[in-house]
């Protein structure tokens, strides 16, 4: 009886996905609303960033992983792809060196700025995301 209703459901949905695709618009439908946000962060780069929150977050569970990705996110709306992947490199680099040679990362105005901007997303997007 109960793979009967499964069947049936299967169905339904199959029968909706498809009727769904077929029927498209002959003309956009314009809109007042603003255009959503989009990121030009890679894929790639997102997933780099979520294993290292989860790492530094006790590992992999549904709670740490989804507070990664919407913390990723977060900072995707306040740096664009090229002011986060600068700030990141800033502060990598100004890390490991110490003396003069750190002091051409770690020293410039645009490093300084980059680097707290990041660091200011970054403090938000915790407070935003994980749940205390």
């Amino acid at each position: 009886m109960k793979i009967k209703h499964i069947h049936s459901f299967i169905s339904l949905a199959l029968v909706a996905l498809i009727s769904g695709c077929a029927a498209t618009p002959e003309k956009p439908v314009e809109t007042a609303e603003p255009a959503a946000f989009v990121s030009d962060y890679p894929t790639a780069d997102r997933v780099e960033y979520v294993l290292n929150c989860v790492a530094q977050h006790g590992g992999l569970t549904y709670i740490s992983q989804y507070a990664c990705g919407c913390k990723i996110d977060k900072i995707a709306e306040k740096l664009n792809f090229t002011e986060y992947d600068t700030a990141k490199t800033f502060t990598y680099l100004s890390k490991g060196q110490t003396g003069d040679a750190g002091a051409v990362m770690r020293d410039p105005a645009q490093s300084k700025d980059l680097r707290k901007r990041l660091k200011d997303a970054e403090a938000a997007a915790e407070k935003s995301c994980f749940v205390k």
